[in-house]
């Protein structure tokens, strides 16, 4: 899938072809989505991208910034969970977001239809006249902070679950909480992963460090930079709230574990003298005090009864039982 268009102040224009874009007066976007490096290149050599940014976007890469003299590349990661799926079972899924921004041009490529990029490209088309007065660099900041509005989306999806598995823990815990709240760690890490290397990525551009970046434009990329600071001190957090869920559930485990064992100590402590009676008069000795007594076995069932009856009283006064 390509597409191409250009805009002015006036109003924007779609083109089928990425040169006929580019002859168009204005400034020139084109968005190719495609799995085919060939597509992808075809799009590229149009506006004089190397084949290795082509690649990054292809690849599993980490979110950087590269700064040229003909372009600004910012490589992102889109992240959602799975339609259809629970957060769970599923991982993130993350998708590259290759942004080219150049002087009067801008350039994204992915390999396949992302939603942000999708939002910032209808607004455009539709005339959107914030974005029609503003250069490419602004249109690269509306996707790069469209595509961070989605790490708020997907933290606000986890903090559900965290809340959640907390209830469930102070409530009920059960052999299948700790899995859940395993899942839910690899899911904030899989979400720190990327947004740690999106940060560093972002100060890039509002330090003044590309000329691609006009001066008054920087101060929006330093809001998304601002954003992503705030998603990595809720990620950690949020891992620390999982952390103590965790924590909270294997100590009510442990306490669950020391009540059955204190239980069972009792029962056991109960029924050894009793064990011990009828062992000394089990012996098959011929010469034993009581054998021939006509009330030894009442006496000795009684005997045992009240020593249970005064320990079982012991231990309900204790707090034992």
């Amino acid at each position: 899938m390509k597409r191409s268009l250009s805009y002015t102040s006036e109003g924007a224009a779609a083109f089928d072809d990425p040169e006929a874009a580019i002859d168009a007066p204005g400034t020139t976007w084109a968005w190719a989505a495609s799995t085919d490096r060939a597509e992808l290149d075809s799009v590229a050599e149009c506006f004089g991208i190397h084949s290795l940014h082509v690649e990054d976007v292809l690849n599993d890469v980490r979110p950087k910034t590269e700064v040229l003299d003909e372009y600004t590349f910012l490589l992102v990661r889109a992240a959602r969970f799975r339609i259809g799926e629970t957060t769970f079972l599923e991982e993130i899924r993350t998708r590259q977001v290759g942004i080219f921004i150049g002087d009067d041009w801008l350039v994204t490529l992915t390999t396949e239809e992302v939603a942000p990029v999708d939002e910032v490209w209808t607004r455009v088309a539709a005339d959107d006249r914030r974005a029609l007065a503003s250069g490419a660099d602004f249109t690269g900041y509306l996707v790069f902070d469209r595509i961070v509005d989605g790490y708020f989306a997907l933290l606000d999806e986890v903090v559900d679950d965290i809340e959640t598995v907390e209830e469930r823990v102070l409530d009920e815990p059960d052999p299948d909480t700790l899995p859940i709240i395993n899942d839910l760690r690899r899911e904030l890490l899989s979400i720190r992963r990327v947004v740690w290397p999106t940060r560093d990525a972002a100060s890039v551009l509002y330090r003044g460090d590309t000329d691609h970046v006009s001066e008054p434009i920087e101060k929006y990329y330093r809001d998304v930079y601002d954003h992503l600071v705030q998603v990595v001190e809720l990620t950690e957090t949020y891992r620390d709230l999982t952390a103590g869920a965790r924590d909270i559930y294997l100590n009510t485990l442990s306490q669950s574990t020391n009540e059955v064992m204190r239980r069972l100590t009792v029962v056991a402590t109960i029924v050894l003298p009793l064990t011990f009676v009828a062992g000394v008069f089990g012996m098959n000795f011929e010469v034993m005090p009581e054998l021939t007594w006509p009330y030894a076995y009442h006496a000795t069932m009684l005997g045992m009864g009240a020593v249970a009856l005064i320990l079982t009283a012991y231990f309900r006064r204790e707090g034992w039982l």
